[in-house]
């Protein structure tokens, strides 16, 4: 099994959770958070003043998934929907998972997904 954490551009969460979803994909727990990658934040102005935003609010989403081509599948599928060329589009990161373990059933592995 697979974990895919992706973070992402809050305004481009739709686009991807549709093209998931059309690919046949669920199964996805999204949070906000907020930080900075090689770009260090960001400069805004409010009401005549600049400000420096560092942390910058962002999207991550996370799946498991079993040890198939699924992997590499909806790493194209969120790539391409939260794409738009400009630095902050975010990154994926993919991990090995030992165990799964559905609370309500016990279920155990694969299984559980």
């Amino acid at each position: 099994m697979k974990k895919i954490e992706a973070i992402i551009r809050p305004e481009k969460l739709d686009s991807v959770m549709e093209a998931l979803e059309a690919a046949g994909y669920d199964g996805v727990t999204v949070t906000e958070v907020s930080g900075h990658g090689r770009q260090k934040g960001i400069v805004e102005q409010f009401r005549g003043k600049e400000y420096k935003l560092k942390f910058i609010p962002k999207v991550k989403m996370e799946m498991v998934v079993k040890n198939n081509g699924n992997v590499d599948n909806i790493v194209k599928v969120i790539c391409a929907s939260a794409y738009t060329g400009e630095v902050g589009d975010g990154k994926i990161f993919v991990s090995a998972i030992d165990d799964v373990v559905r609370v309500r059933t016990r279920e155990r592995g694969e299984a559980a997904i």
